[in-house]
């Protein structure tokens, strides 16, 4: 299944960040700790570029936690500040500030040397969309001090908001790229909600992420669902709208109703705690 999605909006929003890019410091970059390769946009390596940079490796507690930190390893290889972070519950935020200040220590060391005394850290929040970075500005600030919603798409303009008197952080609109290459990452974005759900095929998704799940996280789905065995992929979604009662008239089974379900429980963490990608895959 081929997915694709970049409206409009998008490229509006890759201008404006382009623009502002002169006023900032460092790139803070949210990724999805289940897909952290597959949620980075590589256009957001060129508004980078000799800027101080910040990997938040987000909603670690939907990650398998054995994947977490594989994944914290790789980066801290490759030589990036990288922080994990569950923006819900704010698990990660206590350690925000140092992570700021040790990915700035150059540019806060020059302005020291230039006699400049706490002038703040100016952040731009770059991600693709539904990766949680409204979710995360307003945990820092604790207090909702910017849109926040479950769909991808919700934030569309340009947000600066001072955290104290040494952070400003720039929120700005989750942006995909124009086309996905790799036909995996599609997929893998399709699985966690960053692109619309009405442009999918969602028996499609649903059996695709299935057969992942049976495959490297056994028994999860038999579990969550009390199925008899998990057989082939179209078998336990047949199952699925079985059990869950998932009927259109009378007693014909619901597919898509049970495919939404079972996206909706991965996304949600109810499947188990799931990673789809691992670095030595990568």
């Amino acid at each position: 299944m081929n997915v694709q999605w970049y409206p409009g909006h998008m490229t509006k929003a890759k201008r404006m960040m382009e623009e502002n890019r002169k006023l900032i410091d460092l790139v803070i970059e949210l990724v999805d700790a289940r897909i952290p390769l597959s949620s980075r946009n590589p256009d957001i390596e060129s508004l980078g570029r000799q800027k101080a940079r910040l990997i938040l490796l987000n909603k670690v507690d939907l990650a398998d936690p054995s994947a977490n930190e594989k994944w914290m390893k790789y980066f801290i290889e490759k030589d990036c500040h990288v922080l994990g972070m569950n923006s819900k519950k704010g698990e990660g935020v206590k350690g925000m500030q140092r992570a700021i200040e040790e990915a700035c220590k150059e540019k806060i060391q020059r302005d020291r040397k230039r006699g400049i005394q706490n002038r703040p850290v100016r952040a731009m929040v770059v991600g693709i969309p539904n990766v949680g970075k409204s979710t995360f500005i307003n945990c820092l600030a604790k207090k909702a001090c910017t849109k926040t919603g479950n769909k991808p798409g919700v934030t569309k303009g340009k947000q600066w908001i001072r955290l104290n008197p040494y952070v400003e952080l720039l929120d700005t609109p989750g942006i995909l790229w124009p086309k996905f290459t790799d036909e995996t990452v599609g997929l893998r974005l399709a699985y966690i909600g960053s692109v619309k759900d009405e442009l999918l095929n969602n028996e499609e998704i649903a059996l695709s992420l299935i057969d992942y799940v049976r495959t490297n996280y056994g028994g999860c789905l038999k579990k969550r669902y009390h199925l008899e065995d998990e057989g082939e992929s179209l078998e336990i979604l047949q199952g699925v709208a079985k059990n869950r009662n998932c009927l259109i008239r009378g007693e014909e089974l619901d597919y898509s109703k049970a495919a939404s379900l079972i996206i909706e429980d991965f996304r949600s963490g109810r499947l188990g705690r799931i990673t789809l990608e691992l670095p030595e895959e990568e």
